[in-house]
């Protein structure tokens, strides 16, 4: 989808975090969030959240009822931090009208009034910010595939045909800052593609796009940064294979094949990096708790027992299983 006309505004960006080696926070930040608490009544749904976002994609991932919802609404304005604060592009959502029309929000929840077509919904959403490009509405509905329908009323669409035109009517607002609360939700494996592709898109053109998924493989593949939060509470932050390698105290799992696994086994089990070996097919299935002295030690051990390694690959090395890690 071609970027509309409308320029991004371009206020002074806010100082980076003291603490550089934090994975927490980026340097280029335009959404950060310091000491965030929220609570309703008795039941805590945010806990001294502190992390920020920048341009690209940043995928926030919690089990449900971690808080993602209630802690994108507050990036959004939409509710106060009990304690702690919210700063987007260096001001607060909650009262600044500039940050208001900086941030574009596509709720999990349908929001989208069925009397309406698609064409009319993108339409009215411009009207309301005063977005003077005329063509933008036509842009938003082609790049989100549905222009072909666009005159069809909402209330026809299925699930994933109306996330897409929640996307449409965000993206009419030319937005610099752009959250999307499981924008994939309903839409068929061509329209995820879809999806995913024209979110990366947006993330080159430098625009911070913040997304929530529980679909862990479709997060790794569109998000390179992810933002971990259970309970309400940040539990990992960085690139998901960074996260799985700051665990230091659990084993990893290596598949090692190889013509003859019987030869390479017995003197894998005699390294201190090994805690087990477990033949299985073609090869090994190794766990190690020091996975960079395997890797080291792999090489010397195969030369010296005349074994030819065909393939290494670690078998917990995705999203997912760093994601049952933090959980457990």
């Amino acid at each position: 989808m071609s970027n509309p006309a409308v320029p991004l505004p371009s206020p002074p960006l806010p100082p980076p975090p003291p603490d550089q080696l934090d994975p927490a926070f980026v340097n280029d930040a335009t959404v950060i969030a310091s000491g965030v608490s929220i609570w309703f009544g008795h039941k805590v749904a945010v806990t001294e959240l502190s992390c920020s976002f920048g341009p690209g994609v940043t995928g926030l991932l919690g089990p449900n009822g971690a808080g993602k919802t209630t802690f994108m609404r507050t990036i959004c304005g939409l509710l106060p931090p009990n304690q702690g604060t919210i700063r987007v592009l260096g001001r607060d959502p909650r009262t600044d009208r500039a940050a208001q029309h900086d941030i574009a929000l596509v709720p999990e929840d349908d929001a989208v009034p069925n009397a309406l077509t698609a064409r009319q919904l993108v339409r009215y959403t411009a009207a309301l910010h005063r977005i003077a490009d005329r063509n933008a509405p036509e842009q938003c509905l082609h790049g989100v595939g549905l222009l072909d329908v666009a005159d069809r009323k909402v209330a026809g669409f299925s699930k994933g045909m109306r996330q897409r035109a929640k996307v449409a009517a965000a993206l009419v607002t030319n937005p610099s800052v752009l959250v999307l609360d499981e924008p994939l939700n309903g839409a068929d494996p061509v329209q995820r593609v879809a999806l995913i592709e024209l979110f990366q898109r947006l993330g080159s053109e430098g625009r911070t796009v913040i997304v929530s998924s529980h679909v862990l493989h479709e997060v790794e593949r569109l998000a390179t940064r992810q933002i971990v939060i259970i309970r309400g509470r940040l539990a990992a932050a960085g690139e998901h294979r960074a996260i799985r390698d700051s665990l230091a105290d659990r084993p990893r799992s290596v598949l090692i094949r190889t013509p003859d696994p019987r030869r390479l086994a017995a003197d894998l089990l005699a390294l201190e990096s090994v805690q087990g070996v477990t033949i299985d097919g073609a090869g090994l299935v190794v766990t190690s708790p020091r996975a960079g002295d395997l890797a080291e030690a792999l090489p010397v051990v195969a030369r010296k027992a005349g074994a030819r390694l065909r393939e290494v690959r670690p078998l917990d090395d995705s999203l997912e299983s760093v994601f049952r890690e933090l959980l457990r």
